[in-house]
């Protein structure tokens, strides 16, 4: 793959980029439906006045904004798995962002798991890293089989070069 990231280190090649699932920005969508929702009472409240529909119109575009905020939180936070190290990168806030590096070499197991129902519906799922430092939970995250097994794949090429 010949995709680069800012904070490359050299010899480092990209395996596999995944993202949470789409679902962890439902959030903005229910903002959208529930602005659309309130901006239309006062036009329900007082028919006769045609001024009221611009309140409409301003709830949605509040609405669309807090959506967009939403989505580009989801878009902006991801996860890179290269030869050397897994880097999660999460988007906080429109000014403020979390990046978190963990070496292959020390991760001692990975597994994941799929909650219910609605996660295999949607095919989302949670997957654990363990290291000796801590943990490291990879919540609400899109195929998470397929992500689990690239994981090892690439655990598994560092492997034989600490021997």
């Amino acid at each position: 793959m010949a995709t680069t990231f800012e904070g490359q280190r050299a010899n480092e090649e990209v395996v596999y980029i995944f993202r949470r699932h789409i679902l962890t920005s439902i959030k903005g969508f229910f903002f959208l439906v529930f602005m659309t929702v309130i901006g239309f009472l006062p036009k329900i409240m007082w028919p006769n006045n045609d001024r009221m529909i611009f309140v409409w119109m301003g709830a949605v575009i509040i609405g669309l904004l807090g959506m967009g905020y939403s989505y580009l939180l989801w878009y902006f936070s991801f996860y890179i798995v290269t030869n050397q190290r897994l880097r999660q990168t999460r988007q906080k806030g429109l000014f403020k962002k979390t990046v978190v590096d963990l070496s292959l070499e020390n991760v001692q197991s990975a597994s994941f798991g799929v909650p219910g129902m609605f996660g295999a519906m949607f095919d989302y799922g949670t997957i654990l890293i363990q290291t000796g430092a801590g943990d490291l939970v990879l919540s609400m995250v899109s195929h998470p089989e397929t992500v689990y097994n690239e994981i090892e794949n690439a655990r598994h090429e560092v492997q034989p070069q600490q021997e």
